[in-house]
């Protein structure tokens, strides 16, 4: 191929220029995709995949919408996707309360509507302005939509800039602040996690890893003590560096919405402190209590709820059709009145570029139209339920600071649950855990 033919974009057929833009926007994505660059510059790694857009769009217009067909269905419900999230994005939730862990963890509690279900090991993506605006991050939810029907909860431990600096945000003593803006998207998981069918569930973690395992403990909480259903038998295996880190374990109970005791779940945990030989003296015992942060949300934000209420699949259903409805009728009309009339009528050939772009155009406003309109009938349906929610929940600002299951010290009343835990963990110093032998 010659200069020329490089730089040769014809009105009709292959365009190498926009060949060549999109191959360059795929090397740039995948070259920040080696380990180095991802893990040390993650930011650099997530900016640079959002030359996917051009990507796509110079794709298309290197193939011509005949070909690019092929894709559309894949394309097409990504855009869909990708709207309803930055509808979703676009006000803030109810950030309740944080609790605050020494081991540079905290607890964000959310308050929901009923109506919001998810399975355990779902995520969300949560953006905080204060700390960054442009900045999402994925994470694990901790809390059970069965177990807290009012709450949600996620644990994020401090491992770079963005974590830190929330657990900075929160740990200052007297807090510096009472109120966060949080915005969110999600959540996001499997369709089902079907555990009942086990008669016995092994779960091993390392450090701030036993996340999605607290979401799964307390589903079969509510499963044993509420449903009064059989559960299998739980065996964590929990490795830490220090024993500091062994109050991720005091987040296995919610603050609120746990029976007191569950007799009918076969708990045990087994938790290795790897750096240390033995237990800390009660001095230090006394700098590693768990502390609540109550937090004053303006009356403007809302407890978390589906995009699409309760019948969401419903809703995603009449998006789909009706947006590609609309995208078959504007490009239908457009086509038999305009195009079709130039291609056959004239000598001139209509650009494969225009007609590409205005495929893509009536696409998108199609999306535009039906989830738009499904969102606002949906906001507009919640809104009594969540000022009812918001009405019941406003009143005096609770005051409480749990302490550590593993530490002898006086415990506040919405602690006392956990008593009933701190039975069931066996401590191990200065060992590693041996599963061979689990």
């Amino acid at each position: 191929m010659n200069k020329y033919q490089m730089l040769d974009w014809p009105k009709t057929g292959v365009s190498n220029v926009a060949g060549e833009i999109s191959l360059v926007a795929g090397l740039i994505m995948w070259a920040t995709t080696f380990p180095r660059i991802r893990r040390k510059m993650f930011e650099v790694f997530f900016y640079t995949h959002h030359m996917y857009i051009p990507f796509v769009v110079f794709f298309i217009f290197h193939v011509g919408i005949n070909y690019a067909s092929m894709m559309l269905p894949g394309f097409f419900l990504f855009v869909i996707d990708r709207y309803l999230r930055f509808l979703q994005s676009r006000s803030n939730v109810r950030l309740l309360s944080a609790r605050v862990l020494p081991c540079q963890a905290v607890e964000l509690n959310f308050s929901k509507t009923k109506g919001l279900s998810y399975t355990p090991t779902s995520t969300i993506f949560l953006n905080i302005p204060i700390i960054s605006k442009m900045q999402w991050h994925p994470f694990t939810i901790s809390s059970s939509s069965n177990l807290q029907s009012d709450n949600l909860s996620v644990i994020i431990k401090g491992e770079g800039k963005w974590s830190n600096k929330l657990h900075q945000l929160l740990s200052s003593s007297p807090s510096s602040i009472d109120r966060i803006d949080v915005s969110i998207e999600g959540p996001y998981g499997p369709t089902s996690t079907d555990f009942l069918r086990h008669e016995l569930l092994v779960m091993v973690s390392g450090g701030s890893g036993v996340t999605p395992f607290i979401s799964i403990i307390r589903e079969l909480i509510y499963t044993s003590e509420v449903l009064k259903c059989k559960t299998p038998e739980i065996i964590l295996v929990s490795s830490f560096k220090n024993s500091n880190d062994l109050t991720m374990l005091d987040l296995i109970l919610p603050l609120c919405g746990a029976p007191s005791e569950f007799p009918n779940l076969d708990l045990k945990i087994e938790a290795y402190v790897t750096r240390e030989k033995g237990a800390p003296h009660e001095e230090e015992q006394e700098k590693t209590k768990t502390r609540t942060v109550w937090l004053k949300p303006n009356p403007s934000d809302a407890p978390i709820s589906p995009i699409l209420g309760q019948n969401n699949y419903l809703w995603l259903g009449a998006i789909i059709s009706s947006s590609f409805i609309i995208y078959l009728l504007f490009i239908g009309i457009l086509t038999r009145y305009y195009i079709f009339p130039i291609d056959r009528n004239t000598n001139k050939k209509y650009s494969s570029t225009s007609r590409a772009l205005l495929h893509m155009l009536f696409l998108c406003i199609g999306i535009f139209i039906a989830a738009t309109s499904a969102f606002l009938m949906n906001k507009s349906k919640n809104a009594k339920e969540k000022n009812i929610q918001i009405q019941n929940m406003e009143g005096p600002t609770p005051q409480a600071s749990p302490n550590s299951l593993f530490h002898n010290a006086d415990r506040e009343l919405e602690s006392l649950p956990q008593q009933s835990i701190s039975q069931s963990v066996n401590l191990h110093y200065g060992e590693r855990p041996d599963l061979k032998s689990k």
